[in-house]
């Protein structure tokens, strides 16, 4: 062996080690979380001071993201609506479908743990071969016999983790697996919300038919006054003719309601995963809706809100893969190894002097330098970073959107709970002048076209209040979804396995 032969082999180890210090170094960014701007507080925030009744129907805690949500539905303290968010729960498809999702990140993060293991195998079987004559060092005309060789072997190979590559892709798998977390919370919180927004608005629609049936009452009793005065030569049959019109109308209108509340009776049992056929709910009026919710501190919103924390982790693993782009540009280093037994024939394959092992890569090299690839790798880099690049500006459109949800439902509730209490005057107003309407036109002091107006002012101002009830409980509903949920006392957990996935 000469000399530069010498020194290429005493050079070997030598750059093995230094290999081996830099092995599981990241070549990934430092990650932080981008700065959201968050605001000091809401805008719309109440100004009110909250009484200790009120307080005391909602926790204003700062979690984090892993805590598990409460029944924050409870609140509204209806039995009905809290056994329909347990359906939902039990037998919803997208929430199925979310929990199925989550599954699939788990098996993928198993897959790139594996990464940091060697891998095993073990076989058994013959093999038939020839060798050349050149290989045994014999003659080029020189006679070798094929053969059949016998093995029962175990082979082990490992990816020694230079510069992070392995450790990175574990990282951005982890960060994969809680952003399907939160993504599944998120459509969980989604569907409580959808649940409690449909039943508040089937109510809405119950209190609305409620309207319209005493609207038809009024109706029917006015045409047979208007009937008795006609036949009594008291009035023209213009009036008769006009309080049909109204009755027919308040008749349709009262259809039409029915038939709002079909659909939503429809969409509600598709949010329980049943069948419309499946699925029906007796008439129940809405109550008003008074419940106060303290949307708490803008940089808590950070962390309450799933879709936000999706995003967020969306932007740690696009940052680990900003490492493993980088790493690609530097060797990679595989050991592999292989013992066992090996024979001619099958009955000396265990013996002692049938064994044999063999270090190293069967073929190609251990250490892989990379020196041309017609600028993949650097595309792969530019990839990797534009996409943090993306997440990033998503993460902050999505803080974006959520403040701005947060502070259009406070000024919603805001307004409404005003609006609310100046309908009712006018209800009251309405009701009032429909009564004196309906008086001075049996005395006869003003025409049925003065009762006609005044009664649809009453109808017109009911059912308005009656949709700002149902505006006022939807809003709410809005508000605690705008904020993330809630969680009472609940304490920190992992999403549970989406067993019902297999159901």
């Amino acid at each position: 062996m000469n000399k530069l032969q010498m020194k290429r082999w005493l050079g070997l180890p030598g750059l093995m080690a230094a290999l081996l210090v830099v092995a599981g170094c990241s070549l990934a960014p430092t990650y932080e979380t981008p700065d959201a701007h968050a605001p000091e507080a809401f805008k719309e925030t109440p100004q009110k001071t909250l009484d200790a009744s009120e307080a005391g129907t909602w926790k204003t805690a700062q979690p984090s993201e892993e805590m598990l949500r409460g029944e924050w539905w409870t609140i509204f303290d209806d039995a009905t609506l809290n056994d329909l968010e347990k359906q939902a729960q039990d037998a919803n498809q997208n929430l199925r479908a979310a929990a199925a999702r989550v599954k699939e990140a788990r098996g993928i993060n198993q897959t790139a743990r594996a990464g940091l293991f060697p891998k095993l195998d073990a076989g058994f079987g013959p093999t038939r071969e020839k060798l050349s004559p050149a290989s045994q060092f014999l003659p080029p005309d020189g006679n070798v016999s094929p053969q059949t060789l016998w093995r029962a072997q175990a082979s082990v190979s490992y990816e020694v983790d230079l510069f992070g590559r392995v450790s990175d892709s574990v990282k951005a798998a982890n960060a994969d697996t809680q952003q399907s977390e939160a993504l599944f919370r998120s459509v969980q919180l989604a569907l409580q919300a959808d649940v409690a927004q449909n039943y508040f608005n089937l109510r809405e629609l119950d209190a609305e038919s409620d309207v319209f049936t005493r609207t038809v009452q009024l109706r029917e009793e006015a045409l047979k006054l208007v009937q008795k005065r006609f036949n009594e030569g008291d009035i023209s049959e213009l009036d008769v003719a006009r309080a049909k019109s109204e009755l027919a109308t308040a008749r349709s209108d009262a259809m039409t309601v029915q038939r709002l509340r079909a659909a939503s009776e429809h969409s509600l049992a598709v949010l329980l995963g049943k069948s419309p056929a499946e699925f029906s709910m007796a008439a129940n009026p809405l109550k008003p809706v008074t419940i106060r919710v303290p949307p708490g501190l803008p940089s808590a919103l950070l962390e309450r809100r799933p879709d936000v924390a999706a995003a967020e982790r969306a932007m740690a693993a696009a940052n680990a893969r900003i490492g493993v782009a980088k790493a690609a540009f530097f060797p990679s280093l595989t050991l592999t190894g292989s013992g066992g037994f090996e024979s001619a024939t099958l009955g000396d394959l265990f013996k002692w002097s049938s064994r044999t092992f063999l270090l190293g890569p069967f073929a190609g090299t251990a250490l892989n330098i990379p020196i041309f690839d017609g600028g993949r790798r650097k595309g792969n880099l530019a990839n990797a970073r534009a996409v943090y690049e993306e997440d990033v500006a998503n993460y902050r459109q999505q803080v974006l959107v959520a403040f701005r949800e947060v502070e259009d439902n406070l000024s919603d509730l805001r307004i409404l709970e005003d609006q609310t209490a100046t309908q009712d005057d006018a209800v009251k107003a309405s009701v009032r002048a429909a009564q004196l309407s309906r008086t001075q036109y049996t005395e006869g002091a003003v025409n049925y076209l003065d009762v006609i107006d005044a009664e649809r002012t009453v109808l017109q101002t009911q059912r308005s209040s009656v949709q700002l009830q149902g505006a006022q409980a939807v809003s709410t509903v809005n508000l605690i979804r705008a904020l993330g949920g809630g969680w009472g006392d609940a304490k920190p957990t992992p999403v549970p396995e989406p067993s019902l996935a297999q159901k």
